[in-house]
């Protein structure tokens, strides 16, 4: 058996319908939700969750960097220079919890009084702008040959509701919260005439208007998935439901 990916996991980190364990509502899992009701139910009900991806460490690193930098500006509660650049009204915020809201597994929680199930998402970055209002900052870091100016491709509107799913629950937990957010983006050049051990960023600020209407309706009917007794239709471009399918079929012959 894989060590990196075992069937069924624990009970106790699966939704179980009318009682309370490990299980929490993160915002990938409303991703996924979002994408595929089923492999949502698989993933959540069953315990079957799909097969996990190659870890992207260079992003991983580039984020870590970027807290890291932003960090000593926050310390200092001065402008970062992407902020000066851009003429942002903001900077790094203060708080008490954000090295707790960052934190992957933990991040930011809202136990749902009307559902009873807690809600949660970990946030890259925090500023807080004039008015006082929190405004949630996302990385992202790619490699491509044109310029990145703007968030214009539908597998990228996945990146828009993550972000506004941060705004939801930052609300919930009482703040006030701008809805302009920013992604920091980071384009890999390749047109450098050699690698000398270093490999260099074009940083592009691209704003975000969220609205977080559609957050608490996606809530509600993720856990009503969870708490039917059959599995519901596939998500309409589901690889993996596809793929599942087609397996199927030729093992049906």
């Amino acid at each position: 058996m894989s060590e990196y990916y075992k069937v069924p996991r624990s009970a106790n980190w699966n939704f179980i319908p009318g009682k309370k364990n490990n299980w929490k509502l993160s915002r990938s899992k409303i991703e996924l939700f979002t994408e595929c009701p089923r492999c949502f139910y698989l993933d959540n009900r069953l315990g079957v969750k799909r097969p996990p991806g190659f870890p992207f460490n260079l992003n991983s690193a580039v984020d870590t960097l970027l807290k890291k930098e932003f960090d000593i500006h926050r310390a200092k509660n001065q402008q970062h220079p992407l902020q000066e650049k851009y003429g942002i009204d903001a900077v790094p915020a203060q708080h008490e919890k954000l090295n707790e809201w960052r934190e992957n597994f933990v991040g930011i929680q809202y136990e749902h009084p009307e559902l009873g199930i807690t809600i949660t998402g970990a946030i890259d970055d925090l500023w807080v702008n004039s008015a006082g209002e929190y405004i949630v900052v996302d990385y992202k870091s790619t490699s491509k040959a044109e310029k990145i100016e703007a968030l214009d491709q539908e597998w990228q509107n996945g990146y828009k509701r993550q972000m506004e799913v941060y705004q939801w629950l930052l609300r919930k937990n009482g703040y006030q919260v701008s809805n302009t957010g920013y992604f920091v983006y980071c384009n890999g050049d390749t047109d450098k005439e050699a690698f000398d051990g270093k490999l260099e960023f074009e940083i592009t600020l691209i704003v975000h208007e969220g609205n977080d209407s559609w957050v608490e309706q996606r809530i509600k009917e993720a856990h009503e998935c969870l708490k039917i007794d059959s599995l519901p239709n596939p998500g309409k471009a589901c690889d993996y439901c596809a793929y599942r399918q087609g397996v199927k079929e030729v093992l049906s012959v």
